[in-house]
């Protein structure tokens, strides 16, 4: 790197933390002087991506996800920091009725009641997948079920009308025009995924990618962490 030249760090993430880590790039710009430049798609082709050897410093994904990535080599061991946990919330188009989700069999019967239901891809969809299995009404409810295409946001199909009840991280639906959020998953059922930073075996300046992540993972980065609809870690 040219002597005097600002350092870039470049990473890739998922859909659902691109708004916080947007924030905290940011914040981090300011503090550090240092340009992170962070391209949010769906998990699934980020780790793909990594895997594949592509030049990123950082990458951030859900915590199962990060540990796979280390364990094949494509992210430094020991690197993994978790950043925030997320929670899912439930959306429905823009003045429609709002189900009822104070308890666990409210859940259900909105479930059962609702003409269509959306998930998304990542880790919050499949685990929506196994509560319909535990409640016994995975195949009743089979035909009626929405997956979001990888990278976009399960509450853009329910601003379209095509899904009338949507579940996915708060941090994805509470900046969407043409929905409301109904509320949050209560919590004998609730979906907590935590999202994690390493540093990408590719990158060649991991000193730097760690200290990002120590900045990520301060108490200093808590208020943004909320203020998108997650929790720090």
């Amino acid at each position: 790197m040219p002597t005097g030249a600002a350092m870039t760090l470049r990473g890739i993430s998922s859909m659902a933390t691109r708004q916080v880590l947007a924030e905290l790039a940011a914040a981090y710009r300011e503090n550090a002087g240092v340009q992170v430049d962070i391209e949010s798609v769906g998990g699934v082709d980020a780790a793909k991506r990594v895997a594949a050897g592509e030049a990123f410093d950082v990458v951030f994904l859900a915590a199962d996800a990060v540990d796979k990535l280390i364990a094949a080599g494509h992210a430094l061991a020991s690197s993994r920091v978790d950043l925030v946990r997320s929670g899912v919330a439930v959306a429905v188009k823009h003045g429609a009725s709002r189900p009822d989700l104070s308890s666990e069999a409210a859940v259900k019967q909105a479930v059962l009641a609702a003409p269509t239901l959306g998930y998304s891809t990542g880790p919050s969809g499949t685990a929506l997948l196994k509560l319909f299995e535990r409640w016994g009404i995975a195949g009743q409810v089979k035909p009626r079920l929405v997956q979001a295409p990888a990278g976009v946001p399960v509450g853009s199909l329910v601003a379209k009308g095509e899904i009338a009840l949507g579940f996915q991280q708060l941090s994805e639906l509470m900046h969407l025009d043409g929905i409301d959020v109904a509320g949050a998953l209560p919590e004998p059922i609730q979906i907590t995924t935590v999202f994690s930073g390493a540093v990408c075996a590719a990158s060649m300046q991991p000193a730097a990618v760690r200290q990002l992540l120590a900045f990520m993972a301060s108490p200093a980065t808590a208020e943004a962490k909320r203020r998108q609809g997650m929790d720090p870690a």
